[in-house]
């Protein structure tokens, strides 16, 4: 089967298109860039669609660039999918995307309504937050004395699990809103913090912090975390650490 990937060489987009290809798919890579493996096109632009979309049974749709750059893109490749006859389109989102008054998170909450109004067989796949994004957020402090950390839960979720579901909706026929993705375990940004500092080897003192607002609020209260979804048998953010990362 024909799937183009968009954000295939992100850090989600990594761990999935193998998987695709193992799987026996035919598999393009939408990209600005070009080179082997890549179908060159421009999401915002609409630039290379029609080439990319040429024959295509399934769309899997990992890109992201932030705010209504996401909407626009959704916009423009719901249209060109349509156009061009795709079968299924999937669609990577957050869960509490309508729950957390993020602009992030409400950029994707609107790109999840373009896709939806477009007509398309859809599927939208919606995970908390994967253990890279944790490590990215600790990582851009390590100048600092101090180790400021957000006083709420996390759910992180490692890619590998989230790509193995991926692949299985693109597998499947369209399914609408798929059952939410969570990680194994629910604990306190502070305590990922304590693990990541011991797997670095640095101890610095870790601040909790606490930020006024609607935002703050809702993640406070755990409104991007699906207990009820997590996937036990997938690696914690211990494990991860484990593995060699961070």
């Amino acid at each position: 089967m024909e799937v183009l990937v968009t954000g295939g060489t992100g850090t989600l987009g990594r761990a999935t298109v193998p998987l695709l290809i193992a799987a026996d798919h035919d598999v393009r890579v939408l990209s600005r860039r070009s080179g082997p493996g890549l179908t060159t096109g421009d999401l915002e632009r609409r630039q290379g669609l029609k080439r990319a979309l040429d024959g295509v049974h399934t769309v899997l749709h990992l890109a992201t660039s932030g705010g209504a750059r996401d909407v626009r893109a959704a916009a423009n490749l719901s249209k060109a999918a349509a156009e061009a006859g795709v079968h299924h389109l999937v669609f990577i989102s957050i869960v509490g995307v309508d729950r957390v008054p993020l602009s992030y998170y409400q950029a994707k909450l609107e790109a999840e309504r373009q896709l939806v109004a477009s007509g398309l067989g859809l599927t939208i796949q919606r995970a908390t937050q994967f253990h890279d994004l944790v490590v990215q957020i600790l990582r851009s402090q390590r100048p600092s004395p101090l180790l400021f950390v957000p006083d709420i839960p996390l759910q992180p979720i490692d890619t590998s699990v989230v790509a193995r579901r991926l692949v299985d909706l693109v597998n499947g026929e369209p399914a609408g809103r798929a059952p939410d993705l969570g990680g194994p375990r629910t604990e306190r940004f502070t305590e990922l913090a304590r693990q990541w500092q011991e797997h670095i080897k640095r101890a610095r003192p870790i601040v909790p912090v606490k930020v006024p607002g609607r935002t703050f609020t809702a993640y406070a209260k755990g409104e991007h975390l699906a207990p009820e979804d997590a996937v036990a048998d997938s690696p914690t953010f211990a494990d991860y650490l484990g593995a060699g990362n961070g």
